[in-house]
């Protein structure tokens, strides 16, 4: 076994993982990122994404945001369309900021180009990673490499940053972790179509039938979810059944219709919450889908992994470079307070506009009550906006620019 050290180990090259590393290489920190996937596997991971402004602004900041503003597509608002009228959510005007349309494997892909321009440490293809040891000084983690030869890699500090399924996350002892878990009585059926945009700005659809986003992918292929039951099998719904009901979930008097097309792919998305608690133990930190998830609804997940690493990273150069320990000590509360912000944006969302199979009149009435309220109240409008957008990040060493 071939013995290696680093500064900082990264497990998990998604998002958070590329984030933290790029920020860390900044501060002349040298870290080591370990994926079981390859380049091409990671850059094939489609997903939609909507990117708050911070999140484009620390990309830009640290150089690896150009194409967002190239083949992004800023929205300045939402649509919010009940029983067929659509309300717009007018994001600029409330907060002053906006979000962009931005898939998240273009995302890793700019992320990806940037490590290879400066020269990282990324070991992509490789086995068995696992946390082998871990202490007040630092951990150890083994894993075999994509060349076949196992290794052993000691570090000062290890990020966890591999996905819901986090091998890290484990290293943190049953008896200190506290598993918070939600699963809501409903999931999401999505699909892509090849079809033009039928919407300048994506559209949340809440109507008697249940609930819809009407949202875009690229120019040429749309990302559509309607409201389903977890157990829904892909399989008994045929290309006019699943157009069909999207078309009934939108429908309203306003004529407002959707641009069909070809489905591409389809797919039933659970919808969860979860937060791992505390985000920290020893030298070991979680960030990202480690550490929680949150309903799609919001479109929180990516640029809440990218808070927690602008906080982690933060929080490392202190200890690493100024050899200073209260940002590490205060880690896992600060990033929590955060986490927990928008599980309550998320969750409220979430189950506002989607109406919950079997619920009594009481409930549904209370919920129905709660859309219009959102629809009618310029505060509401307002709560809505600031959250939709993103609360400022904290500070890492990359001042964004305002596009």
């Amino acid at each position: 076994m071939r013995q290696e050290r680093t500064r900082v180990a990264v497990v998990g090259a998604g998002p958070a993982g590329l984030v933290l590393a790029m920020l860390l290489a900044r501060e002349g920190i040298d870290a080591v990122v370990v994926d079981h996937r390859t380049r091409e596997e990671i850059e094939g991971t489609v997903r939609a994404g909507i990117l708050e402004q911070g999140t484009v602004e620390l990309l830009d900041a640290c150089g690896a945001g150009a194409r967002i503003g190239v083949d992004g597509a800023r929205h300045d608002g939402i649509g919010l369309r009940v029983d067929g009228t659509t309300h717009r959510v007018d994001l600029r005007g409330h907060t002053g900021r906006s979000v962009w349309l931005y898939p998240q494997h273009e995302v890793l892909t700019d992320l990806l180009a940037w490590h290879r321009d400066h020269h990282t440490d990324l070991r992509l293809g490789v086995s068995g990673a696992t946390v082998a040891e871990t202490g007040a000084d630092g951990a150890v983690v083994t894993f075999t490499g994509a060349d076949g030869v196992p290794v052993e890699l000691a570090c000062e500090a290890l990020a966890g940053c591999d996905g819901s399924r986090s091998v890290v996350r484990g290293a943190i002892p049953d008896r200190m972790r506290t598993d918070h878990f939600r699963a809501l009585p409903f999931a999401w059926f999505g699909v892509l179509l090849d079809a033009p945009p039928s919407a300048k700005e994506l559209v949340y659809a809440s109507s008697e039938r249940g609930f819809a986003l009407i949202s875009s992918r690229t120019p040429t292929v749309q990302r559509m979810y309607f409201q389903c039951d977890p157990a829904e099998s892909t399989s008994d719904w045929s290309d006019a059944r699943i157009l069909d009901e999207l078309q009934a979930r939108v429908a309203g008097a306003d004529g407002f219709a959707l641009v069909e097309g070809p489905v591409l792919t389809r797919d039933v998305i659970p919808m969860r919450s979860y937060v791992c608690e505390p985000m920290r133990h020893r030298r070991v930190f979680l960030a990202g889908d480690a550490a929680h998830t949150v309903p799609p609804t919001g479109a929180k997940g990516l640029n809440l992994a990218v808070a927690d690493v602008v906080l982690l990273a933060g929080a490392l150069t202190d200890l690493l470079v100024h050899r200073r320990d209260e940002a590490v000590d205060r880690y896992a509360a600060d990033a929590a307070r955060r986490v927990w912000r928008t599980q309550q944006f998320s969750y409220h969302l979430t189950t506002t506009l989607h109406p919950e199979p079997g619920a009594d009149p009481f409930d549904e009435r209370r919920r129905r009550a709660a859309v219009e309220h959102l629809v009618t109240s310029q505060r509401a409008a307002a709560e809505l906006a600031e959250g939709y957008v993103g609360w400022p990040l904290p500070g890492a060493g990359c001042s964004g620019t305002t596009r």
